[in-house]
């Protein structure tokens, strides 16, 4: 919880003057989107990996998932801290680009502290704890992962 609050205070707060363009961050989208992909690619093998009791392989494979996620969110707070200003949709999907905005925002969110956990528990060898959270840890790191390349290429 401490992280997400961290993160949206750096967004949303205030930032001193001059900020907003003292650095080009104008290909960190890009970085973003490639980031998200993969992350999405890495939670897939390590699914496949824990489904062939590869658990060590699997492992590691997640934990390189949580450092592209880590790399992402950084990258993401680095942008939003030098760009003036949110970048507006101007597709004709509105309704269907707002949904997937809010839910993903709103999983990123949730996303942290339930990764978290799920890697601290298969780290310290808690399979029974960790394989019950991780069924739901997957699927809505998925989620979040695949729908910030579709905000991506919704945006640009």
């Amino acid at each position: 919880m401490v992280i997400c609050a961290a993160v949206a205070f750096l967004i949303l707060g205030p930032r001193p003057e001059g900020m907003a363009g003292a650095v080009d961050v104008s290909g960190l989208p890009a970085v973003n989107a490639s980031l998200n992909s993969v992350t999405t690619l890495l939670l897939i093998t390590g699914l496949v990996l824990v489904k062939q009791r590869r658990f060590d392989a699997h492992k590691n494979v997640m934990l390189a998932s949580f450092g592209t996620s880590t790399a992402f969110l950084v990258t993401y707070v680095i942008y939003h801290w030098f760009k003036a200003g949110p970048k507006l949709y101007e597709g004709d999907f509105r309704t269907f680009y707002l949904f997937i905005l809010l839910t993903h925002i709103v999983l990123a969110a949730v996303i942290v502290p339930m990764a978290l956990v799920t890697l601290y528990r298969g780290w310290t060898d808690q399979r029974p704890k960790h394989r019950k959270i991780a069924r739901i840890t997957l699927p809505l790191w998925l989620y979040v992962s695949v729908t910030g390349v579709v905000i991506y290429w919704m945006l640009y």
